[in-house]
């Protein structure tokens, strides 16, 4: 059974910059993280978003993935639960049918209050680095079918059906990171994969000339400029889609430059990085095989779908 939620947090002010807000559970009269069970149909980010907003009102960007725990229930069954950043955004509580209150604490005397260890660990996790980072989502094109079977200008090869389906996914996984503003490599199969989020958020994809494969293989210093300066504009969120032969080198030599070494993964079409950043440095990378519902959970039961540069996935 997957569950997912998150370490809901706000700016506070004078000695309480930050502030975690627990929930109060009248069932088992305990202070937790806001979490809830996957839906069908759902991927784990969408999950923490949707019970962080039932549980506590607040409406939520997600930002660097924290870790997964997993613990047996009193029927015998196994659970796990997915936990991100989540930064309140807007929003506000009212009492529900789970939760009747929600408090906002420090850091420190959050984790005194939680009820649970497992909770304690992510929230240990959540406090390891600032909240108030940055986030940037780097996105490899959905699938577009064959270059070499298909005999027109390459610049304008169109997604195929699967890739159309993995562009319509892209959608929710990155309105949860709260992406606002779209690049893509000036590829019509790069276009198109964000092209089913810029319609939903009414915004325009804007071309990135240097972050095409023929740019990159002559000017990768230009390629890396472009994105760390798109990155540095913390007044959004900005999602970016190229190509295969782009993000691993790219991202690699900023990981390096940031002295953070990536996970080993792959580099699959539809794939999404979440970056977050201090500056215009990488202090964590959390990689998505895929946006498509299911892809970020193992058949066994296990995480699969988000690995973190940072902390490993821990085993069940």
């Amino acid at each position: 059974m997957w569950a997912a939620g998150g370490v809901l947090w706000r700016k506070g002010s004078g000695d309480r910059p930050v502030e975690v807000g627990l929930v109060h559970r009248p069932r088992y009269d305990d202070w937790s993280l806001p979490k809830g069970k996957l839906n069908h149909g759902e991927t784990l980010a969408d999950t923490a978003v949707r019970e962080l907003a039932e549980e506590t009102g607040y409406v939520v960007h997600l930002g660097r993935w924290l870790r997964d725990v997993g613990y047996r229930l009193p029927k015998g069954d196994d659970k796990r639960v997915r936990y991100w950043s989540a930064h309140a955004i807007s929003g506000s509580f009212e009492p529900n049918h789970e939760v009747d209150r929600v408090c906002w604490f420090p850091v420190g005397t959050a984790r005194e209050r939680l009820s649970y260890r497992l909770d304690r660990e992510v929230l240990d996790e959540f406090a390891r680095l600032p909240a108030d980072l940055h986030t940037l989502l780097l996105v490899r094109h959905a699938k577009a079918g064959s270059r070499s079977e298909y005999t027109g200008d390459d610049r304008m090869r169109p997604l195929d059906g699967t890739g159309r389906e993995q562009a319509a996914a892209m959608t929710a996984l990155l309105a949860a990171f709260g992406a606002q503003q779209l690049h893509a490599a000036d590829r019509l199969r790069c276009r198109q994969t964000l092209e089913p989020l810029a319609e939903r958020l009414n915004v325009p994809v804007r071309d990135e000339p240097t972050l095409s494969e023929e740019s990159y293989r002559t000017g990768p210093d230009a390629a890396l400029a472009r994105i760390t300066e798109i990155a540095t504009d913390r007044k959004h969120v900005h999602a970016v889609c190229s190509q295969g032969k782009v993000v691993p080198p790219l991202l690699a030599e900023w990981a390096r430059l940031s002295e953070i070494a990536l996970p080993d993964v792959g580099n699959h079409k539809g794939s999404v990085w979440v970056l977050t950043l201090d500056g215009r440095n990488l202090v964590s990378a959390d990689y998505f095989d895929s946006p498509l519902p299911g892809a970020d959970r193992a058949p066994d039961g296990f995480a699969s779908g988000a690995v973190s540069s940072m902390t490993p996935t821990p085993a069940p």
